[in-house]
């Protein structure tokens, strides 16, 4: 069983949620507290030991590559001001050289289209999928672990309340084990009162190279895109897939909603802010 060295992160999309704010920063910039989404992502990656960040970006993402490359003016200027722990700070921040690749998807066809934007940096090994939107702390260590049991597919998964389902890519749950389970189907998006389960596909994957031959046929699913759930559905009939429960929350900083309460979340998880910050939430709360 091939270990889980690269991970995938799709960030070519537009951002059109945030308007005016993602007209010239990508949405993947936005801060939470002080450290951009795609930062946190990167993080949590790096913390479950993936080796390999394969950035699939579009225009206008530019910035992303700057922000994971030295800035010398910076660096000098915080070492000549004797910013010594902010200047240490970027510097454990920083990929080592070799540990980034970014590739362009030229047309925004889909997530799965996305994915198989990286097929030639990935190559043929089984590698992660992370969405840059989705904050999951330790939710890829926790998948890193389930794949060392089971191997296959893995993809992380969350409960919703029933009359929530038709929002999301909804799984089939077979055998269980323990915190893992076989996933026997899935459905993107199914009607209400239809769904299959209550537990939704929620922005982390562990998938085998064979994903690429699949992709790769460009068959358009819901909203005219080339779906990943539909890719994997297919490969559900050649191997196995498991379903694991994240225990955790994710925050969709991809809704004006969860990116404001991702910050306040983060913030809360402080020493720094968060004693000052309940106090100021108890006063907005007490002139609401």
């Amino acid at each position: 069983m091939k270990p889980i060295r690269k991970a995938v992160l799709p960030v070519a999309g537009l951002g059109t949620r945030f308007l005016p704010a993602t007209k010239a920063v990508p949405k993947e910039m936005l801060t939470v507290v002080d450290r951009p989404v795609v930062q946190h992502v990167v993080d949590e990656a790096r913390e479950a030991g993936i080796e390999h960040f394969i950035f699939v970006t579009g225009r206008g993402k530019a910035v992303i590559e700057d922000h994971f490359d030295i800035a010398f003016e910076l660096d000098r200027m915080l070492q000549e001001r004797g910013k010594q722990a902010a200047y240490e700070e970027l510097k454990r921040d920083l990929p080592a050289a070799g540990q980034t690749s970014f590739t362009r998807q030229q047309a925004p066809l889909g997530l799965g289209h996305a994915v198989w934007c990286a097929r030639e940096i990935v190559g043929d090994e089984p590698f992660a999928v992370l969405l840059p939107d989705m904050l999951s702390r330790g939710c890829m260590g926790q998948m890193l672990s389930a794949y060392e049991r089971h191997g296959g597919n893995v993809i992380a998964v969350e409960e919703v309340a029933p009359e929530e389902t038709h929002q999301y890519g909804i799984v089939s749950v077979g055998e269980t084990f323990g915190q893992t389970f076989e996933v026997t189907g899935m459905v993107e998006k199914p009607k209400q009162g239809t769904a299959p389960s209550n537990f939704i596909i929620s922005g982390r994957y562990i998938l085998q190279p064979e994903i690429f031959g699949i992709l790769e046929h460009g068959e358009k699913g819901a909203g005219g895109e080339i779906q990943l759930t539909d890719a994997m559905i297919k490969l559900m009939g050649s191997q196995d897939f498991f379903g694991m429960r994240y225990e955790g929350r994710t925050y969709d900083t991809g809704s004006k909603l969860g990116f404001l309460t991702a910050n306040i979340a983060y913030a809360l998880d402080r020493k720094d802010l968060a004693g000052p910050l309940k106090a100021e939430i108890a006063k907005l709360l007490a002139d609401h």
